[in-house]
């Protein structure tokens, strides 16, 4: 009906399956999208071997780590340039003061999207701190490894500081931008980096099946699904803190205390859960939401409801804005290209 080859779809099946059977991946959720319809949707495999075998489903929830960026954080961060909240030319040091390193300041918020900023692609993970103010403590003595905007190098720390703007910014917007001191981005009362990206977002997309997993003094509050037995696990807890340089006071059989809806990343994992770099969860179909919304100029496609009037368009974005984010930035000396996020 959309012109696809269905022919050519089905070669799809051969390709995971050889590789589930040369033991590259448990399982997979494959989804394809074409002219605003899906037209191929099938899980394959297993989700988990260990501690027991599960099948994959096409509604599993996944740890999607570096699909943060995009998804949740660059989005995010055009919102508030688009509402003239926030300029791309910005510097760290306007929003967050405190660092030390005069040359960090001078970061632009391109930069950080870019991954151009100078920052080291992660923090020193034999270092001990956990939670915001932990990550708060290293960012301000953390230095630039290259002068601003002269290299590539894929940084989690360009997002995690994009994240921490966010989560200062965050309250102005709508009603809260009327109400609120027009002479400073900052808020007493911030509003979560998390509850944006939800409220602005994963709810206004319709991604029901997506959000980030809160981690709190070894417990994990589930905020936009709640049957963990849903959600794809990644590695033993062991596998993941060895990458901390040390090992957890448990038994590190591999079979047990395996991640699950907690999340990978583990500097992430060491901030409870919520940054700008890793931390979201989602499946096959709300992240072909999120793309067809970038595919569709920002405006989310519109869903049919029974019996009632379809809803009405939402825009998450500007034509021009989705135009700026995918447009190729240069980012080296040879003509490599980014995008925003």
């Amino acid at each position: 009906a959309v012109g696809m080859n269905s022919a050519r779809l089905a070669l799809i099946d051969e390709l995971v399956n050889a590789d589930i059977a040369a033991k590259k991946l448990p399982g997979a959720v494959v989804l394809v999208g074409h002219l605003g319809k899906i037209v191929f949707r099938k899980a394959y495999g297993n989700r988990s071997l260990v501690p027991t075998v599960e099948p994959m489903t096409v509604d599993t929830i996944f740890d999607v780590a570096s699909l943060t960026k995009p998804v949740a954080t660059a989005t995010s961060i055009m919102i508030l340039v688009e509402r003239g909240q926030l300029r791309l030319s910005d510097t760290v040091g306007k929003f967050i003061p405190e660092i030390d390193d005069e040359q960090a300041k001078r970061v632009t918020v391109l930069q950080l999207l870019t991954h151009t900023s100078g920052y080291a692609p992660d923090f020193d993970l034999s270092e001990k701190w956990t939670g915001r103010e932990g990550m708060l403590a290293a960012l301000k003595k953390e230095k630039l490894k290259s002068p601003q905007g002269t290299r590539f190098v894929y940084s989690d720390i360009g997002f995690i500081v994009l994240g921490e703007i966010l989560t200062r910014f965050a309250p102005l917007s709508g009603a809260e931008a009327a109400a609120a001191n027009s002479s400073s981005p900052l808020s007493a009362d911030a509003v979560p980096f998390e509850r944006f990206v939800k409220n602005s977002i994963l709810a206004r997309i319709k991604m029901p099946r997506s959000g980030t997993v809160r981690q709190s003094l070894g417990k994990v509050v589930f905020r936009s699904y709640e049957i963990r037995g849903e959600v794809a696990p990644t590695e033993n807890m062991c596998g993941q803190q060895s990458y901390l340089g040390g090992l957890p006071d448990t038994d590190c059989d591999p079979r047990y205390h395996i991640l699950r809806g907690q999340v990978h990343d583990p500097t992430a994992s060491r901030m409870n859960g919520i940054a700008g770099h890793a931390g979201l969860f989602s499946t096959a179909d709300d992240l072909a939401r999120y793309c067809q919304m970038i595919l569709n100029g920002g405006a989310v496609a519109r869903q049919k409801v029974k019996g009632k009037r379809q809803n009405p368009e939402a825009r998450i974005l500007s034509t021009q804005t989705i135009a700026r984010m995918t447009q190729p930035y240069v980012v080296s000396e040879t003509g490599e290209t980014r995008g925003l996020g």
